[in-house]
């Protein structure tokens, strides 16, 4: 194989050239302020305002609907923090304007055990410091959330449901529309961590009142995401200042970073129907071989290719192993000798050494947890860098094999 093969685009797409090149004047000559009202701050924001038109259609919502963000972790906490907080405040508005009745305090988040740490973390700030409190739904041991679960969960004072699309460490999709639908019926707002499914999912349709998108995802640059949050929900900022996005996110824009947000996330939508029937095949041949050749290896997240409704079980570019017979980390610097990059799990959580939170809360012990290595490919992988990587993985494999004989 040459050169090397980069399979690791749940941490971090490339960047398109695309993207760059739409930012470009706005880094150089258009670096006028979009908040000033004169020549130089005209263009940037008229910039930004397509910029946010031309995002909110990919995903089927407004305009006002969109707020730019510093990437997918500040859009899912200003997504559920915001949104938690906003609801609270409205209801005690109500609760005063109305003589002689009492609106029911909503405190109360259904989250699941596997989301994304910028998920968790938000719930477990509006837990700690605002006293709301949390059920966690526990998936299937695929890491499917299912809607008898939710429903369950759901209680007269819930606020809010976070649940992601499409999970970032075992790429196992989630029936958004059924269950945001199901949060619907009572009154509770539903939100979504869509990172991982732009580009290789559909984001529009899925009836939800939030989600949260990341630039770097999909080939814009790093600092850049977008929380879409309906303008009819009522959102507590979590930055003060001079009211820029709509009052929802203050601060002076990143025009040329919001430019090449969506411009990439326009090419990625182009390229969606094409690339997910592509990489799924190479992808699912890949797992065939991996599966069939290493001892000891196993699929973590959903098995299948579809679910039962022909939706993808899986996002089409994520494998995600088990090698219980060795250890993760060895088995990445095995591939790195061999010139293929993989990871470990979420590029998140910096610094750990701990076992996935997401495998030990699908029930696997966290000495094999700690074997785990993801495999994402990009769109641009071709069906001989697919069997390359597969024989790179089984030569790893190999060479750990004999080394521990």
């Amino acid at each position: 194989m040459t050169g090397r093969l980069y399979l690791d685009t749940a941490a971090a797409a490339p960047v398109r050239r695309e993207a760059l090149e739409a930012a470009w004047p706005y880094l150089a000559g258009a670096f006028g302020n979009p908040s000033s009202h004169h020549e130089f701050g005209r263009g940037p924001a008229e910039a930004l305002t397509d910029a946010r038109a031309r995002v909110a259609k990919v995903l089927g919502m407004r305009a006002t609907d969109i707020t730019f963000t510093s990437g997918g972790t500040e859009a899912d906490n200003l997504a559920i923090i915001g949104m938690a907080l906003g609801a609270r405040t409205q209801g005690r508005a109500q609760s005063q304007g109305r003589a002689g009745t009492a609106v029911p305090p909503r405190r109360h988040i259904v989250t699941s055990p596997i989301e994304h740490e910028a998920v968790l973390a938000s719930v477990e700030f509006l837990a700690r410091v605002h006293g709301f409190t949390v059920t966690e739904v526990a998936p299937t041991s695929d890491g499917t959330v299912t809607p008898e679960a939710l429903t369950a969960a759901i209680r007269p004072d819930t606020v809010l449901v976070s649940l992601g699309y499409a999970n970032n460490e075992i790429g196992t999709v989630a029936d958004i529309p059924t269950l945001a639908g199901i949060a619907h019926e009572d009154g509770v707002l539903f939100h979504t961590d869509a990172v991982q499914a732009a580009g290789w999912l559909p984001l529009s349709g899925l009836g939800v009142d939030a989600l949260s998108l990341a630039g770097h995802k999909v080939g814009a640059p790093k600092g850049i995401g977008v929380a879409a949050i309906r303008a009819r929900v009522p959102v507590e900022p979590l930055i003060h200042g001079g009211g820029q996005e709509s009052g929802r996110r203050s601060g002076t824009e990143n025009v040329a970073l919001a430019v090449a947000f969506a411009t990439a996330l326009e090419l990625a939508e182009a390229e969606r129907h094409e690339a997910a029937d592509r990489v799924r095949a190479i992808r699912d041949e890949f797992i065939a071989v991996v599966l069939g050749n290493v001892p000891g290896a196993f699929l973590t997240g959903a098995q299948g290719t579809a679910g039962p409704d022909g939706r993808p079980a899986r996002t089409p570019n994520h494998a995600s192993f088990c090698f219980s017979n060795t250890s993760g980390e060895a088995v990445l610097l095995e591939l790195e000798r061999r010139r293929v990059t993989a990871s470990s799990g979420s590029a998140c959580a910096v610094g750990s050494d701990e076992p996935s939170h997401v495998l030990t809360a699908l029930g696997v012990a966290a000495e094999v947890a700690q074997t785990s290595v993801r495999f994402t490919f990009p769109s641009s992988i071709t069906y001989d860098q697919g069997r390359a990587a597969a024989r790179a993985v089984i030569s790893a494999a190999e060479s750990l094999a004999s080394s521990f004989a």
